[in-house]
């Protein structure tokens, strides 16, 4: 039995019923047989045994009263996988369906996602399998008080950085920070996703969306092509698919879907991004409306947006939304490049297809890294006391969205996957993390 095999053996039996961490480890471990058969130290020091096993699980109570003065229970997780390179990092989701192993396959994922920014982060996850949709502001303080009246107690500027993700918005952070700062007196950038009056980041709300372009934009150029006049199907209608669809629209694309939990909008004629802002930022409701601000667009509670005709596809939602049938639908409509801005939104088998099919692919863990980017970006704002502009923050970005393009490309090439960006984002992203965790001995 091969290192790697024998590793993931061990994880499926240590960690039984997380299938997604499972698919995780599966799918970043074996695209690393041929670096790890090179170099008999990572298997001589145990780097992938410690890689896939956090340095920390945290789970806690949440208990919280709602508006009608009845209690309710939540659990609540960090998981803080790998510090060699730096701090944790890596956002707080609220969902139902957040699991440990959700958190524990999301934790694994930033490790290598964050070795790809260039900057000094290393890999956590969190949240809790509150649902904040539908809760009144103040349930959601009460929540979000709890929540942190336990998590900062593993929580630190240098220590570990949480930052928002599905359901963590800036209302959220701002209650957690201001629980944080009351609890220990400190006045630091624990948090990231801050609003712009009390240490937040210019671009950081925009940044995944524009990222996810930016190496898009980059992916096809290296290709002699353009995202100038291509139709873009985009799946979610959050933060990373809104400005997703702002930025390929702004480089000359035109984007036709968007989706939620309920539904999905075809605009032949292009979203009215206006409007879909109103709807979800604004009144925090659902594309079902959208018909009321563009009478000729459709909307349907069936099928996937991956059946419209597209050049490109970003999917935005969440985990394996993208499946096979959806990749052998785009494959049919001659789509050139899919991106992912969600975590693992496509399915292995679907990955598989599209890449062998000669469409250009690009992983979450390095299409969708300009949001972790930013953050950091706003550590070092915090730390320096400094706000750089709208245009600094947006330049540094481009400039890192580039470089994870080309080392990731880099490191593909090197070794024999030329043009195969899930092999050389995995590479990359894990020699940097293991060539620290051996330079800094059995810990």
């Amino acid at each position: 039995m091969s290192y790697v095999s024998e590793v993931l053996s061990h994880v499926v039996a240590k960690n039984p019923g997380e299938a997604e961490f499972h698919q995780a480890a599966k799918e970043v471990l074996e695209s690393l047989e041929s670096v790890v058969d090179a170099n008999p130290q990572y298997r001589k020091n145990a780097v992938l045994e410690r890689l896939v096993e956090p340095d920390r699980q945290i789970m806690f109570r949440v208990p919280w009263i709602d508006d009608n003065g009845v209690a309710h229970v939540n659990r609540g997780f960090r998981v803080q996988f790998n510090n060699a390179i730096g701090p944790y990092k890596g956002g707080l989701r609220l969902h139902p369906s957040v699991t440990l192993g959700t958190i524990k396959f999301l934790g694994f994922e930033q490790i290598f996602k964050n070795s790809l920014t260039g900057l000094p982060i290393g890999g956590g996850k969190g949240g809790s399998d509150f649902d904040p949709k539908g809760k009144s502001d103040r349930e959601v303080f009460e929540f979000c008080r709890s929540f942190m009246s336990e998590l900062y107690k593993y929580v630190g500027a240098d220590v570990d950085v949480p930052a928002g993700d599905i359901g963590t918005g800036a209302r959220e952070i701002g209650f957690m920070y201001g629980t944080y700062k009351k609890l220990t007196g400190l006045y630091e950038g624990v948090l990231t996703g801050k609003g712009l009056t009390y240490g937040g980041s210019l671009a950081r709300k925009e940044a995944t969306g524009y990222g996810l372009v930016y190496l898009t934009q980059e992916m096809l150029e290296a290709h002699k092509d353009t995202l100038k006049g291509k139709t873009v199907a985009v799946s979610g209608a959050g933060n990373v698919a809104i400005y997703a669809a702002e930025k390929a629209t702004a480089l000359g694309a035109k984007v036709v879907t968007m989706s939620d939990s309920t539904g999905w909008i075809y605009d032949k004629d292009g979203v009215d991004l206006a409007a879909v802002k109103e709807i979800k930022e604004v009144k925090r409701g659902r594309l079902s409306d959208y018909k009321n601000y563009r009478p000729k667009s459709e909307y349907s509670t069936s099928g996937h947006v991956w059946q419209v005709k597209c050049d490109i596809a970003l999917p935005c939602a969440t985990q394996n939304e993208l499946n096979i049938d959806d990749a052998r639908a785009l494959v049919k409509n001659k789509v050139v490049a899919v991106a992912e801005g969600a975590n693992m939104p496509t399915t292995p088998d679907a990955t598989e297809f599209l890449i062998k099919s000669g469409v250009l692919f690009a992983p979450g863990k390095a299409a969708n890294a300009g949001g972790v980017a930013t953050s950091a970006l706003e550590m070092s704002q915090n730390s320096q006391r400094l706000s750089w502009t709208f245009e600094e923050v947006d330049a540094k970005l481009h400039g890192i969205m580039v470089n994870i393009y080309r080392n990731a490309s880099a490191a593909a090439e090197k070794y024999g996957h030329k043009d195969n960006l899930v092999m050389g984002a995995n590479i990359a992203g894990f020699v940097k993390v293991a060539d620290a965790m051996l330079a800094q001995g059995i810990q």
